[in-house]
């Protein structure tokens, strides 16, 4: 059993986790997901329940969180007339329907899969954030018809693969047909709830056998109730900061971060 001390200090490192993915949900427009997973991955092995199917529960309660900081994140951004709703309402259909896709995939992949897959692609989308231009395109305009369906459900289904709120996929999306990054990232706050609402709902009705004490489902409730805490106050400023800072460091130096991240989780699964 977890003495009162080290629970102490866990509890402590999640809050500052959960403060920190609220500020990048708003700032970058990454989704706080890809801080959240491992952070929880890390404090539910420390606490003795690193076997079984703990991704699953890490994926499910990151997103569950997502519900709230996003759609905390995308009415800051609305207030500054920063969303572009013609395209989150064309997309949000396809993106949760993705999403449910997602959820049935995590439903029957181990463990050590998903932190497979997480450490891939969380790799992918530090290198673009690293290298990646602003003058990239792959076209003028967002893509329509059924170019937009696929575009939308692989974004939602990734996202759940990842237990992020879809900023990390969506807004270099937006940014490659020619959206100005300040809007995608507006926008794909709104992604997040598309995301995480089905998925969420989703993963309630999905058990984890040895999950970690007041997990319902797959989402731990605990954990959930202290990040949103935390995320509900920073989300807001991390808003703020995007229309007042140039992201281009700062996307830099998260990047560098999360490549750490996602390779000593390929290095942990593959060892």
């Amino acid at each position: 059993m977890t003495s009162v001390p080290d629970l102490l200090l866990l509890l402590a490192i999640l809050m500052v986790m959960g403060a920190f993915a609220g500020i990048l949900a708003g700032l970058l427009g990454v989704g706080g997901g890809v801080v959240l997973v491992p952070a929880y991955l890390a404090l539910f092995t420390a606490a003795g329940y690193g076997e079984g199917e703990i991704m699953r529960v890490c994926l499910a309660t990151s997103l569950a969180t997502i519900i709230v900081t996003s759609a905390r994140s995308v009415m800051a951004h609305h207030r500054r007339g920063a969303v572009d709703w013609d395209i989150l309402r064309g997309w949000a259909p396809y993106i949760g329907a993705g999403a449910l896709l997602g959820v049935l995939v995590v439903s029957h992949l181990p463990s050590e899969t998903l932190k497979l897959i997480f450490g891939v692609l969380v790799t992918v989308i530090a290198l673009y954030m690293a290298l990646g231009k602003a003058e990239w395109r792959l076209a003028e305009q967002m893509p329509n018809g059924i170019g937009r369906g696929l575009w939308a459900a692989t974004i939602g289904c990734l996202s759940v693969l990842l237990g992020v709120g879809g900023g990390s996929l969506a807004v270099p999306t937006m940014a490659l047909h020619n959206v100005p990054i300040h809007r995608a990232v507006a926008t794909a706050a709104g992604f997040g709830v598309a995301i995480a609402v089905p998925s969420a709902v989703a993963f309630l009705l999905t058990s984890v056998p040895g999950a970690p004490p007041y997990t319902i489902g797959a989402i731990n409730i605990p954990a959930f109730i202290i990040t949103i805490s935390m995320t509900l106050i920073t989300a807001p400023w991390g808003a703020a900061l995007a229309h007042r800072l140039n992201p281009k460091p700062l996307k830099r130096i998260f990047a560098g971060f999360l490549l750490f991240v996602a390779l000593r989780m390929l290095v942990k699964t593959l060892l």
